[in-house]
């Protein structure tokens, strides 16, 4: 059974990302019953890096409907990505998904990964 929590959005995702995201699960064919997997792992030149994909749901997710997507966050990671947005951006110099996180102490230059 799947339980969808509706009430406390745990992120932003902005229109940008969700017709980007929407697109990218299209185009890839993503079976219908995966969601976007939002998490951390370690690494990246900041000591976390974020992980943005589709996924099947674990045991131990949360999961979440925003924007019309089914997100799948691990409860762990919580702490790590409360009032982060993400962004689809398209510019000159850079283009792809941005994170902008307000329990970032620090952020890399590509702004992939970050310490907390």
């Amino acid at each position: 059974m799947i339980e969808v929590k509706t009430a406390l959005q745990p992120i932003t995702l902005t229109e940008g990302a969700v017709t980007q995201l929407m697109r990218i699960r299209e185009n890839q064919d993503v079976p219908a019953d995966y969601g976007l997997r939002v998490g951390v792992k370690g690494g990246g030149c900041s000591g976390f890096s974020y992980v943005l994909g589709f996924d099947a749901q674990k045991d131990n997710d949360e999961v979440h409907e925003i924007n019309g997507l089914r997100v799948l966050m691990q409860k762990s990671h919580a702490i790590y990505l409360l009032g982060m947005e993400i962004d689809w951006v398209e510019g000159l110099n850079n283009r792809g998904f941005s994170f902008s996180n307000p329990n970032a102490k620090e952020t890399c230059g590509c702004g992939t990964s970050f310490s907390a």
